[in-house]
């Protein structure tokens, strides 16, 4: 194992990704099944990205967070899919330092972003249905722009943190990641010093980006329930509901499975089950959201009608 002395300490250069690689009977099943996941993934939301911006009718509030929502996804997903991949036949599944430390980096920025966005997008349908006669000037485009910004910006500032205590552990061994991507609570298992300031900043930053945020969406989404009892007609409180249902669905879908894998861990390593789960909210859910968004959406379903009728 190629490794850099430093003082006493042997830094190693390398890890050795196991993916699924314990599953020698499948493998060739599970490349089929995630390159198809991945193609999927990224024509559906690179595709709905294309809709929103040639249909002038799309160029809401909703849809212009839905974008940014697709453009996270698809970043998301090719942070781990295309090594996951090119690992599955490779004798040695191995990813140098740097990379493991850009891979986790593009994967955090684009995890707490979209976090971030989730709130964003609850705020947005809150005002849709609890202040409709003032929604127009509280969401205005400076209003939007403002907030997808700051989605990114928190991602990225707390994607660098973590990099920056990252960096400030030694590895010497062993290294051996048991998981499909570097993910920093198993690089933790594998360090050679205290990992205790990391794992005090991983937990504020839980708290700040997965706490706080499901705490303003569960206050926002108890306003929007409290609203739409308020209307008489069943027709009308269906149609309200139906605004929120594929947002609260996706939320639903994101904090429940990347909050049960982290937990199931805590931080003690990943089982072959936890890397399964994993897959989950890594991979499966980019590819649901299109779905979610646009499968009971009326003005997603007109936009694509008025463009093949264009295209005709």
């Amino acid at each position: 194992m190629p490794m850099i002395g430093e003082g006493n300490i042997t830094e190693i250069t390398y890890f050795i990704l196991l993916g699924f690689s314990d599953f020698p009977r499948i493998i060739a099943g599970l490349f089929i099944l995630f390159l198809g996941i991945y193609i999927t993934t990224l024509t559906w939301n690179l595709g709905l990205i294309v809709l929103i911006r040639m249909d002038s009718h799309l160029h809401t509030p909703m849809y212009f967070f839905l974008s940014n929502l697709s453009f996270i996804d698809a970043c998301y997903v090719t942070s781990t899919v295309p090594k996951m991949l090119a690992n599955f036949f490779q004798e040695q599944q191995t990813i140098s330092f740097v990379g493991c430390v850009v891979q986790y980096f593009v994967f955090s920025v684009m995890g707490l972003s979209e976090s971030c966005l989730m709130t964003a997008m609850a705020y947005d349908r809150y005002a849709a249905i609890c202040k409709p006669l003032l929604y127009s000037s509280i969401m205005s485009p400076t209003l939007c722009a403002q907030m997808v910004l700051g989605s990114y910006m928190a991602g990225l500032t707390a994607a660098l943190s973590q990099i920056c205590a990252l960096l400030q552990l030694h590895f010497c061994g062993p290294n051996v990641i048991r998981h499909f991507f570097c993910d920093l609570p198993q690089l933790l298992i594998l360090s050679c010093t205290d990992t205790f300031f990391v794992q005090v900043m991983l937990a504020i930053l839980a708290m700040m980006f997965g706490i706080a945020n499901a705490l303003v969406i569960m206050i926002s989404y108890g306003y929007i329930v409290v609203s739409i009892m308020k209307i008489t007609s069943a027709k009308g409180r269906s149609k309200a509901f139906n605004t929120c249902a594929s947002h609260l669905t996706g939320v639903t879908l994101f904090y429940s499975s990347s909050m049960f894998v982290y937990l199931s861990s805590s931080f003690g390593g990943s089982s072959s089950f936890d890397r399964f789960a994993s897959v989950f909210y890594t991979v499966i859910i980019p590819m649901l959201n299109p779905l979610i968004y646009s499968l009971r959406n009326k003005e997603i379903k007109g936009a694509m009608r008025r463009l093949q009728k264009k295209r005709e």
